[in-house]
């Protein structure tokens, strides 16, 4: 029976240890997820729609968790207010016109707020600043856009079909130009007679230029082009 006694003894006293190390454990935990152990201060941004965000997601600075979010409040039906606690040491680094985001751990992750340096001539930030939010693309807006984007690119898609059909069936100005052999034809005929008629033209003025008649005109234009060409020779000199 002592036996017995003894070895409860211990379990209890294993147990009430486990017990004792699994809550120092979880408040180390909570403590760093909370900034419990460092000197930290508040500052807030103030977005129409937090997207999901919760309290306790980290605060990012150059990709680097700098805080938690302490405290998410509704101002008015278009105004969200989120407070975050941030570590002390990293104060130096936020300047007054840097500007808050929206951003998640991956593409499916927890959401988090994200911190822009701000310009390196502008002023630190004071404890209890509200900073400039930029407000996050809804995921909605961007599938209702896509899907826009989908519907038109299917009715064009149909129309370069359609065309294309009645191209290849002969309908249409351009159908027949293409399928109809004896439009190809008498297009083929019509530039033939054209050089024919370029070919006759140059023939009647090499004609023309031996003509007694037109002898001395065509003279007269050669005599004013080489004197054209004279003085231009003597102004580049």
């Amino acid at each position: 029976m002592a036996e017995k006694n003894e070895s409860f003894k211990i379990k209890l006293g294993l147990f009430v240890v486990g017990g004792m190390l699994l809550f120092i454990a979880a408040i180390i935990i909570i403590g760093k997820q909370k900034n419990l152990f460092d000197p930290v201060f508040y500052i807030s941004a103030k977005f129409s729609s937090v997207s999901g965000l919760q309290v306790g997601n980290n605060v990012r600075l150059a990709g680097i968790n700098v805080g938690t979010i302490d405290k998410i409040t509704i101002i008015n039906d278009s105004t969200v207010q989120v407070d975050m606690l941030v570590k002390q040491n990293v104060k130096r680094f936020i300047k007054t016109d840097a500007e808050v985001s929206i951003g998640s751990e991956g593409i499916i992750g927890d959401k988090l707020l994200v911190i822009s340096q701000g310009s390196s001539g502008a002023k630190e930030v004071k404890a209890g600043q509200e900073l400039a939010a930029s407000e996050p693309v809804e995921m909605d807006a961007i599938i209702e856009s896509l899907q826009v984007t989908a519907v038109n690119a299917e009715l064009i898609s149909r129309d370069l079909a359609s065309i294309v059909g009645n191209i290849n069936s002969g309908k249409g100005t351009l159908g027949r130009l293409i399928q109809d052999t004896i439009i190809a034809d008498n297009l083929s005929q019509t530039m033939e007679n054209l050089e024919s008629s370029s070919k006759g033209l140059d023939q009647n003025m090499d004609a023309a230029k031996e003509s007694i008649l037109f002898r001395g005109y065509f003279k007269r234009q050669a005599k004013k082009e080489a004197k054209r060409k004279q003085e231009a020779e003597k102004n580049q000199k």
